[in-house]
This record gives structure tokens, sequence and C-alpha cells, in this order.
């Protein structure tokens, strides 16, 4: 038997709020990207047949401001639980702030800015790292490469295996979610009875069933929390 497969399980399942205090802004804030831009014009499959060309630039811009952003000491702390548990990161959000950090094990609901791929086969994928997509980038089936991020009316990546690791887990901890966007956000209430359960958030109003609710910024907790689990304390 290995020993990774011996090891605790915790998921730990995030949203902007984190990826928020390394500068990258949310949807979703006062100061949000759709205060410039309604998601009508730049994230949905219509909007990408009506202006590619808009679509493109402003995930290029995006993308720029993805590298020019780092790791905070939420994501940071994370990583130090691989030391004790089987650690697994579910996110909502598309940067790369959990791998840059050093998680090993990051699942993307919503896609992956640093990624392109093929308009025809959802399945060809290309990283490109921080580079942008111009019109006239083709895929090998000769179609116009696209942001690899899941747009609105599209399907979320990574349903089932997300379920299926947030059921397995003896811990779970949400991070900076409004638990708004569904179905990314019902993964969450799949969590077993008697798994510990804490939620770090600025942004909800009501907490799912059985989560111990912390009304907090990610870097103000999170090391806290991942510092009482190394020790094999209860969190909270």
């Amino acid at each position: 038997m290995s020993t990774e497969s011996t090891k605790e399980k915790i998921v730990i399942f995030t949203g902007a709020g984190i990826s928020a205090e390394s500068g990258l802004a949310t949807f979703r804030d006062s100061n949000g990207l759709w205060n410039n831009y309604s998601l009508e014009e730049v994230a949905t499959p219509s909007a990408w047949n009506r202006n590619p060309k808009l679509v493109l630039d402003f995930y290029n811009h995006r993308r720029k401001e993805v590298e020019r952003a780092s790791p905070n000491s939420a994501h940071e702390s994370l990583v130090e639980l691989e030391e004790r548990y089987d650690v697994t990161v579910v996110t909502q959000n598309v940067d790369d702030l959990h791998e840059r950090a050093g998680s090993s094990k990051v699942i993307h609901l919503h896609g992956e800015i640093t990624k392109a791929r093929s308009c025809i086969d959802g399945s060809i994928l290309y990283d490109i790292g921080y580079e942008d997509i111009k019109m006239g980038d083709l895929c090998e089936l000769r179609s116009q490469k696209r942001p690899h991020i899941v747009w609105f009316g599209e399907e979320i990546l990574n349903y089932e295996i997300s379920v299926q690791a947030i059921k397995e887990a003896d811990k779970v901890m949400v991070i900076g979610t409004s638990l708004a966007v569904f179905p990314a956000a019902s993964i969450v209430k799949k969590a077993r009875y008697h798994a510990e359960k804490v939620l770090v958030t600025m942004e909800l109003d009501k907490k799912p069933f059985g989560y111990r609710l912390i009304r907090a910024r990610a870097t103000a907790v999170v090391p806290c929390i991942v510092g009482k689990w190394i020790q094999g304390l209860v969190a909270i």
C-alpha cells in the first residue's frame, strides 16, 4: 500500500476571493471585470461567434494580469498540508496561482487561462503560458484557437472527479467563494456528514449545511487553519 493512499484526504475548494488578494480583479466585486464588460460581450459562445477578436483581447489582457500576479500566503500555506495529507485543490479560478505556489494536485472547473483549445474539438489543448492568442492562430484541425475557459452556457470541466474527491475527503476547506455559480457550487454540498468542513469567505450570506463559517480574508486565517491541521487539531 502506498504512503499516499494511507494519508487522510483533504479537499480545498477555492473561488475568486483567494486570487483577489493577489491583485486579480473578480467579476463580481465593486471594481470587478464585469464593470467594463458585460458577460454577453466576452463570456458566452454567442459572444465568441459575434466578435472573437474582442473576446481574445479580453482574455489576452487577463492573461497578462495573471502573469504579473504572485501566489499569496493562503496559496502558499496550502502546499504545507501535503506534508501530512493527501490534498486535492478544486478551483473555480482560471489562473495558475495554486500551481505556482506548489500545489501538486489541482483540478480546474472553469478552465485555465494559460491554455488554448480548438474550437472544433475541446479536448485538443495547447499550453501557451502567458502568450496572446491572435486571430489566425489555428489548431491542428485548422480552426481558430480560443481560450481554454468555460463560458456561461457551457458545461463545466472535471465535475465528476471533483465530486468523487470531496466525497472521500476527511476534511474540506472552502475559500473565497460566494457559492453563487452553479453547478460548481453544488460540489461543496457533497462532502461527507462527518468530515470536518470549514468555509472562509467574505462574500456569503448563508452557509451550506455542516460548514463552520469564518468571515475573513483568506490570507488572514487560512495559514492558521493549515497550522492547526498539520498539528492534527480541529481548525476552529
